[in-house]
């Protein structure tokens, strides 16, 4: 295998793959990227991305394998492959160590138009809304990954109401340089059904546009009103897989 030392062309190698692109997170912090020898396949290797350590994976298995094999040598065992399921199907198939954790969908819009967010009520929050943020996730949306404080979590965006109470709120969350990530979606239980967690993403969406050219995000593909609601804001879902080191 081979490192890849120049984002573009990590960019070049994996055909602009969003997921790929967004986990090389332009390749500072740490963030590593390898080629197979002939060039087919991309590996990316993000450390504390959503949560996870995560390597993502672009090209043919043939290429594919003997390049994660390698490259989980290189990184360790905290990494989790994930991409594309027949991707992943291969890698399980191929590296012995490896086992499949779940499944999920990922979700992008590449710009650079977006939903119109209008004159609205979403805003960006001030950083002293921070237990205001954490109190509406924990009734709204408590398996989130992204919460108020945690490392990789930029800024949260919300809706109030008259009287100044928070109803729903989304955060941009381990963006790329030119894919800002949505995260952290949650409406409060009493709020539910007036749309705004359409409101609030929209505006996170649009941001993310402005900010990093184009926005993506990671939801549970048994979720789906919440992939009907991100597609109806422009947004196409793919099926995503993910595997993990079960070692010896």
């Amino acid at each position: 295998m081979r490192e890849l030392i120049d984002h573009d062309e990590l960019v070049r190698r994996c055909d602009g793959d969003a997921m790929c692109v967004w986990a090389a997170q332009g390749l500072v912090g740490g963030r590593r990227a390898w080629a197979s020898a002939d060039g087919r396949a991309v590996a990316v290797a993000g450390a504390g991305l959503s949560r996870r350590d995560r390597v993502a994976v672009y090209g043919p298995p043939a290429a594919l394998v003997p390049l994660v094999r390698d490259v989980m040598a290189e990184v360790g065992p905290t990494y989790r492959p994930f991409g594309a399921p027949e991707r992943i199907a291969a890698l399980v198939a191929g590296v012995p160590e490896l086992v499949e954790v779940g499944a999920f969908g990922w979700m992008d819009l590449p710009g650079p138009s977006g939903p119109d967010p209008g004159v609205g009520p979403a805003h960006w929050l001030a950083d002293d809304a921070a237990d205001e943020v954490a109190a509406l996730i924990e009734t709204g949306f408590p398996t989130s990954y992204a919460k108020p404080g945690m490392p990789g979590v930029e800024r949260w965006a919300g809706v109030r109401d008259s009287d100044g109470e928070l109803l729903a709120v989304a955060a941009l969350a381990w963006s790329a340089p030119s894919i800002g990530l949505l995260a952290g979606v949650g409406v409060g239980p009493a709020a539910r059904g007036r749309g705004l967690g359409r409101v609030v993403c929209a505006f996170v969406l649009a941001e993310a546009l402005a900010r990093h050219g184009a926005a993506a995000l990671m939801v549970e593909e048994s979720n789906h009103a919440a992939v009907r609601l991100y597609e109806s804001l422009g947004m196409t879902y793919r099926p995503v897989k993910a595997a993990a080191w079960r070692g010896p």
